[in-house]
């Protein structure tokens, strides 16, 4: 049963991807979605029926070399019978959504291939048996979101975006395999088998690095987090994130929901026993998570593409998620990855399905009014928007208040700003949310008025300076770089029908059923999900339910700690959720001039979240242009002068000046030649005559 999880997503690739051509676009779609809809349905089953009991499923021997051996091999435990779940539900629904999204793609085979490796990667990353098994999928997860960000890779900024991801994800990914080779050391093995029995026996070891000694596990616990850190875009390797919006909005969900930015609060999660006895790398990993969720929120509040506001409303989420690991509460952290998987893909497709109505628009900006052209989008997007800012019962409001009240009752250093950050990120999300909701589906039809889907696609980018164009909640046709730093914010027309438009006004139009349908699926977890598991994950069933899949240390009693935490406390969220509902209602409906006013009123604070934090420039001084000096340093002076100079070009040229003089020689006439030979005679007798002559004593 689990070979058939892991591998069907394989085969639906492997057919789509190498047979695509001669099967036809609509054969692949729907072999590919019945390949993912298997896996789901059998993890469904597993994850109903498993309990918390643990099993380990051979696959083959993968390699041995020298002390190195390493199996493929299943581990299947509660963590992965929940990392199914996420996986292959959110993206079945994302495969059927595209099958209405793309239906006139003329890549759909190529497209639907990536979707299901990309699932691949990442089931062969949850199922992972040892360390070099997860880098495995780790790293296909990686290339996957290459691929699936630069789809359209005639537009300059999508291969941009995708190198971009690629990138910063090697600087995590150097950590982890640093981490990777300091666990094989202490524990000669990559096995979680070998190495989870045998922690506490490291629990006091130290390691010489970088000229000092250091506790052994809080080293390595570092440098996996590293990894993490850039997998899930926290703070610092988190630039990646928004670009990735370059990619088709099927993309954009499932990287975001459940796979890619998952993957490494999920590789947290699995390490927790290694965490758990490094208490200085769950302070950095709190503290981390807690600035992200701040961060991100601030830069959220003033995106105008709908797409770039759910994508820093997805890095902040993430924060909370690291927090809850970061003070023990490992699985609150995996009941919001649960939770945040339905509600996130439903909010991104949903913003997909706006775009649709659009045709092309997803500047929040040129929209408004659309609640009564596409009630069902409207519903769902409500649906999404109230589990994300975590409204009473809904999915949300059970795994973030669990998040945030665990911040208040832990007692390691760290929780405070933690749990301030996270208050304060509620409010934030709450605001941006509903600012998202009014821009989007009420107040005036400015698109109407603009003509949506008018953008030139190819359009120059312009200067990143917000006050150069209309204020937050105007209409503009542009956005100055706000939402896109390359100029091209919006899905090319000539690579989706569903985005061709025409140039003029036009009435919004509801998606077709295939879309509809996996909004209304994922719009029931968003609401139920929640409420359901909330016991299994976080509830009196929590022991029976996580088995031995979580490490709870003898000291680690903060699942209980939050029953006891002040009313005041508890209500925290809420109260922000109100009141970020209420300014945003006076903002955008009751006073839409407000927002323009305030950007005027504060310009420098504008645009330093206009441009989030300005990390790309700084990025760019810092990093990007000295490493292309660099490079054209070592182009035009060591390969061009010094290797090509000296080396064969130098050679060459020599030899060409040796040729051209030996070649004035041959003059023709007979008198230079007997010239020459006479030279030659006489060399040859003084040569002889020279070597000839006796040595002095002899």
């Amino acid at each position: 049963m689990y070979h058939a999880i892991v591998f069907f997503p394989l085969i639906g690739a492997l057919v789509a991807g190498l047979f695509g051509r001669y099967l036809g676009p609509r054969l692949c779609e729907w072999i590919t979605t019945s390949c993912l809809g298997f896996s789901a349905l059998l993890s469904w089953g597993v994850f109903l029926d498993g309990g918390g009991e643990s099993l380990r499923v051979q696959v083959a021997t993968w390699f041995a070399a020298g002390d190195l051996s390493v199996d493929w091999a299943f581990r299947i435990d509660t963590l992965t019978r929940v990392m199914l779940v996420v996986v292959t539900t959110v993206s079945t629904l994302v495969h059927l959504y595209s099958v209405g999204y793309m239906h006139e793609d003329p890549h759909r085979p190529r497209f639907f291939a990536y979707l299901s490796l990309f699932t691949f990667a990442m089931l062969m990353l949850v199922t992972a048996d040892n360390l070099v098994q997860m880098f495995f999928g780790w790293e296909g997860v990686g290339l996957a979101s290459y691929l699936l960000i630069g789809f359209w890779y005639e537009k300059p900024s999508a291969n941009a975006a995708a190198m971009k991801a690629f990138i910063v994800n090697r600087v995590g990914d150097f950590g982890f395999s640093l981490g990777i080779f300091l666990v094989f050391v202490l524990f000669g093995s990559v096995a979680f088998d070998g190495i989870f029995p045998r922690a506490n026996e490291f629990k006091d070891a130290s390691f010489h690095f970088l000229g000092q000694d250091w506790h052994a596990l809080t080293l390595a616990c570092l440098l996996l987090f590293m990894g993490a850190m850039g997998k899930s875009a926290q703070f610092l390797l988190h630039t990646w994130l928004p670009d990735a919006m370059e990619g088709p909005t099927p993309v954009s969900a499932l990287i975001h929901a459940a796979t890619m930015v998952t993957a490494g609060v999920f590789m947290v999660a699995r390490l927790s026993p290694l965490f758990e006895l490094a208490p200085n790398a769950l302070i950095v990993v709190t503290v981390v998570g807690g600035i992200t969720a701040f961060f991100a929120a601030t830069i959220g509040l003033v995106q105008n593409d709908i797409k770039r506001v759910i994508a820093y409303s997805t890095c902040s989420q993430l924060g909370y998620m690291f927090v809850a690991l970061g003070v023990g509460a490992y699985s609150a952290g995996v009941f919001h990855l649960f939770t945040h998987a339905f509600f996130k893909a439903l909010l991104f497709l949903g913003a997909g399905s706006v775009i649709h109505a659009l045709h092309h628009e997803q500047d929040m900006r040129n929209m408004g009014a659309l609640r009564k052209h596409i009630p069902f989008t409207t519903a769902m997007m409500t649906i999404g928007t109230l589990a994300l800012i975590g409204f009473p019962f809904t999915a949300g409001y059970y795994s973030k208040d669990a998040i945030i009240e665990a911040a208040y009752a832990s007692t390691r250093p760290g929780h405070t700003l933690a749990f301030l950050a996270t208050v304060i990120a509620a409010l934030m999300t709450s605001f941006y949310s509903w600012r998202l909701f009014f821009l989007t589906f009420e107040g005036p039809a400015r698109w109407a008025a603009h003509g949506a889907g008018h953008h030139d696609d190819h359009a120059p980018a312009v200067a990143h300076s917000a006050m150069a164009h209309q204020a937050d909640g105007a209409p503009g046709h542009h956005e100055g770089v706000a939402h896109d730093d390359h100029g091209h914010d919006i899905e090319p027309a000539s690579h989706s029908a569903i985005e061709h438009h025409d140039h003029a006004p036009h009435q919004p139009h509801e998606s077709p059923l295939v879309m509809t349908i996996p909004l209304a699926i994922l719009a029931f977890g968003a609401l139920f999900a929640g409420l359901i598991f909330k016991d299994r994950f976080i509830g009196e069933g929590m022991e029976a339910f996580w088995g031995p899949a979580l490490a709870h240390g003898p000291d680690n009693h903060i699942m209980h700690d939050i029953h006891s935490v002040p009313k005041i406390v508890a209500y925290s969220p809420a109260i922000m959720m109100l009141i970020g509902f209420v300014l945003a209602f006076w903002m955008y409906i009751r006073r839409p001039d407000l927002p323009g006013r305030l950007a005027e009123q504060q310009p420098v604070l504008y645009r330093f979240l206009l441009n989030k934090w300005y990390f790309d420039e700084l990025y760019d001084r810092i990093f990007v242009r000295p490493a292309k000096d660099f490079g054209k340093f070592l182009w035009k002076e060591g390969d061009g002068r010094v290797i090509d100079g000296m080396g064969p070009d130098g050679i060459a040229t020599r030899v060409m000046d040796v040729t051209r003089g030996v070649v004035r020689l041959q003059t023709g006439y007979v008198y230079h030649y007997a010239f020459v030979m006479l030279v030659g005679v006489a060399g040859l007798i003084s040569w002889y005559m020279v070597s000839g002559l006796p040595k002095v004593g002899q």
